[in-house]
């Protein structure tokens, strides 16, 4: 049913992230579909990596890891957003794009006020995607 499936990764948040990596990676094992785990930095150090380099090396690592530990096709795609508040999330949709994703599974959190006047990463995406999302709570 799913040959490539998407799931968008904070790397200094990844200890939030556990639901939706689980269910992507028992998705992607049921469906003995490639995983990608799909990171965003900006040119910009930050508290995970210095350079965009870096980041990516960082985020190949963290693949290459859950998908030995996992048995999975597990890969990386790491992009560079130059404003992440105002361009994220074009920035994945054309990544889910030219990586051929057919689902993306994505962490959401518990909607409070600001959701109501500006969407979520998640929300936004399920909403403009032509793709399946499942949003994982």
């Amino acid at each position: 049913m799913y040959k490539v499936i998407a799931v968008p990764v904070d790397l200094a948040h990844v200890d939030r992230l556990t639901k939706a990596l689980e269910t992507a990676a028992d998705l992607a094992k049921a469906y003995g579909a490639t995983l990608y785990y799909v990171g965003a930095t900006t040119e910009t150090p930050s508290s995970v990596a210095h350079t965009p380099k870096e980041f990516k090396g960082k985020l190949e690592q963290f693949a290459a890891e859950r998908g030995t530990a996992l048995g999975i096709d597990a890969r990386a795609r790491s992009l560079v957003s130059l404003d992440p508040a105002v361009d994220l999330d074009r920035d994945l949709l054309k990544t889910f794009k030219e990586i051929d994703a057919d689902l993306v599974v994505m962490a959401s959190h518990i909607p409070g006020i600001k959701e109501h006047l500006i969407s979520s990463n998640a929300g936004w995406i399920a909403s403009h995607a032509k793709i399946s999302v499942f949003v994982v709570r």
